[in-house]
C-alpha cells in the first residue's frame, strides 16, 4: 500500500471492541475491504488489550485503543476527528460505539440488524444489515461479519483471514523450541498444546490431556510443548503430574505477537473452543478443538485444516428444549460437554490429522 494514499481514498473506521478470536476474524473483513479500495485507510478500534494482535494483519493501516482513562477522552475524541473518517463499519452495535459512529462525522455509517437485538441509537447509522437468527446460527461468525459490507457495496469475494507473524517474534521464539537438529533426518512432529480457556466451564480433564499427550509421544514419537497463561500454571502443572512422558513446558511470558509466532511453527494445535484457536488457523496451523456448548457451526476455526471435536447436542446435560443451552439452567458458563469427549477420541482425532498435514 502506497505511504501517503490519495486524498480521496476512502478512510474507513472498523469498531470492534473485544475479544481475540473477534478481532481476529475481521481479518475477513479487512481483506475484502482491501482487496476492493488498495489504497483506503483501514483503521480497527479496539479495546487496548486486543490491538496489538492486528499489527500482524497486512491488511490494516493502524490499530487504535479506546482510552483507558477518562482523562483521555477528549483528546481521543479530537483525533478521530480529525481522521475524517468516510465510512464506519460498527460490528459491536451498543449506545456507545453508535454515539461514537455520528461522532466521526464520516456519511456512511453501517450497523447490523439483529431480531430482538435492540439498542437506542439505531437511527444514528445510515445503513444497516439485516441479518436473521436463522442466518446467524446456521453461518460461520466471518459471514454474518462479511453481512456488513453489502451496504458498502463492496463485493465479498473471499473468506479468508491471515496473520504474518513479525520477524522479531520469530527471532525471540526460536530458542525456546530447543537447537536446531545438526542432521538431515526429518524432525519430530511438533505439536503445541494450549489446555486452559477463559471459560472455565470449556476445560478438559487434566488427566486425559496427559493421557494423550502421552500416546502422542511414545507411539508417534511426536514432541508436545504446553503453553498457557500465567493464571493457567496450574492446570499445566497438573497435565505433567499426570504424564507419564516430558511435556516440554513454555512458561516464558509471551506478547500476543511472539504467541502467533510460536503457533506458526507446529505442525499441530490441541485447544479448546478459544481465542488462540483463531489465531493458530490465521497463521496456517492445523488446530484440533474440543468444543463444550458453544455452536460450533458458528465458532469453528476457519479452513478445511482443523477438526472440530464436540458432543452432539443436545446432549445430556442440555435442560429439555434448549439448544444450545445450559447445563446449569440460566448460566451459560457452566456447561461441561467437553467432559463428555474421551481420550481415545481426541488421541484419534490428533492423528488424522497429523496424516492429513503429512
Amino acid at each position: 500500500m502506497p505511504a501517503h494514499p490519495p486524498a480521496d481514498a476512502p478512510r474507513v473506521l472498523i469498531i470492534r471492541r473485544r475479544y481475540l478470536g473477534d478481532i481476529v476474524l475481521l481479518g475477513s473483513v479487512l481483506r475484502n475491504l482491501r482487496l476492493h479500495w488498495p489504497d483506503a485507510q483501514l483503521t480497527v478500534l479496539t479495546e487496548p488489550a486486543y490491538a496489538a494482535i492486528l499489527a500482524l494483519n497486512p491488511d490494516v493501516t493502524t490499530a487504535s485503543a479506546f482510552p483507558r482513562s477518562a482523562l483521555a477522552w477528549p483528546a481521543f475524541l479530537a483525533a478521530i476527528r480529525r481522521a475524517r473518517f468516510t465510512h464506519v463499519l460498527d460490528f459491536d452495535n451498543t449506545d456507545k460505539t453508535a454515539l461514537l459512529s455520528r461522532f466521526t462525522g464520516a456519511l456512511l455509517r453501517v450497523c447490523f440488524d439483529r431480531e430482538l437485538i435492540t439498542f437506542r441509537y439505531r437511527s444514528l447509522y445510515t445503513h444497516s444489515a439485516k441479518v436473521t437468527n436463522a442466518f446467524y446460527d446456521s453461518h460461520h461468525i466471518t459471514d454474518t461479519y462479511l453481512e456488513l459490507l453489502r451496504p458498502l457495496g463492496v463485493p465479498i469475494v473471499t473468506r479468508e483471514v491471515r496473520l504474518v507473524p513479525l520477524a522479531a517474534d520469530l527471532a525471540t521464539i526460536a530458542p525456546l523450541l530447543g537447537p536446531k537438529p545438526q542432521t538431515a533426518s526429518p524432525r519430530p512432529r511438533r505439536i503445541l498444546l494450549h489446555p486452559g480457556s477463559r471459560s472455565t466451564h470449556r476445560i478438559w480433564p487434566a488427566a486425559r490431556f496427559a493421557a494423550v499427550c502421552d500416546r502422542l509421544q511414545d507411539e508417534l514419537n511426536a514432541q508436545v510443548f504446553v503453553v498457557a497463561g500465567p493464571a493457567e500454571q496450574a492446570l499445566v502443572q497438573e497435565i505433567r503430574g499426570h504424564a507419564k512422558t516430558h511435556l516440554v513446558a513454555l512458561d516464558r511470558a509471551l506478547t500476543v505477537g511472539q504467541f502467533a509466532a510460536l503457533l506458526a511453527q507446529f505442525d499441530l494445535f490441541l485447544c479448546h473452543d478459544s481465542g488462540p484457536m483463531h489465531v493458530a488457523a490465521a497463521v496456517g496451523t492445523p488446530v484440533v478443538a474440543l468444543f463444550s456448548g458453544q455452536n460450533a457451526i458458528i465458532w469453528r476455526p476457519l479452513g478445511e485444516r482443523h477438526t472440530v471435536l464436540q458432543t452432539p447436542l443436545p446432549c445430556a446435560c442440555f435442560p429439555a428444549g434448549q439448544l444450545p443451552g445450559p447445563c446449569t439452567k440460566d448460566d451459560s458458563y457452566k456447561s461441561y460437554c467437553v467432559r463428555q469427549l474421551t481420550a481415545d477420541q481426541v488421541f484419534a482425532a490428533t492423528c488424522a490429522a497429523l496424516l492429513r498435514r503429512s
